[in-house]
């Protein structure tokens, strides 16, 4: 698997882990030591990938210090990258509205665009919008495009 590869692993699972804590209110380091011991799997001679999981993608070569590093930078900066998405969304929508995945990749997206200038802006938002598209089939991606662009924007000159 390729470092880009590895790279898209650890966005999914960092959107999937910003849901979880949202959802079941845990804490952000429970949470990473819960993807890295549990969900990235370690074991593989135990079968990574097996098919009766029904996991279409492991989480296996995920690039866990990226993957740690988004999640982390998205709580720490969360007033600010919340700021920056609700600053996008129509007038009269506020971020508590949006379905909790939606969120969920927003934030990431948006931390991941303010503070990795080594990940170029079309790389960022394109797997962010592969991420919405793993989830969702209708506008759901095309939004997250729209908002991540106009993210891109306001924090990164030349964007």
């Amino acid at each position: 698997m390729t470092a880009r590869q590895s790279r898209s692993v650890a966005r999914l699972a960092a959107v999937q882990a910003l849901y979880q804590m949202e959802v079941s209110s845990i804490g952000v380091e429970h949470v990473i030591r819960e993807f890295t011991e549990h969900r990235f799997d370690r074991d593989l001679e135990g079968g990574a990938g097996d098919a009766s999981e029904g996991e279409g993608m492991t989480l296996a070569s995920a690039d866990e210090a990226f993957f740690a590093d988004l999640v982390r930078g998205v709580v720490s900066q969360q007033a600010k990258v919340d700021a920056a998405i609700a600053k996008r969304l129509a007038e009269n929508w506020r971020l508590e509205r949006l379905d909790a995945t939606v969120r969920a990749i927003l934030r990431a997206g948006a931390f991941e665009l303010a503070n990795r200038p080594d990940v170029p802006t079309e790389v960022a938002i394109d797997e962010y919008v592969e991420v919405a598209k793993s989830f969702f089939e209708g506008t759901e991606p095309g939004f997250v495009n729209g908002a991540l662009d106009a993210v891109a924007r306001d924090v990164r000159p030349g964007a």
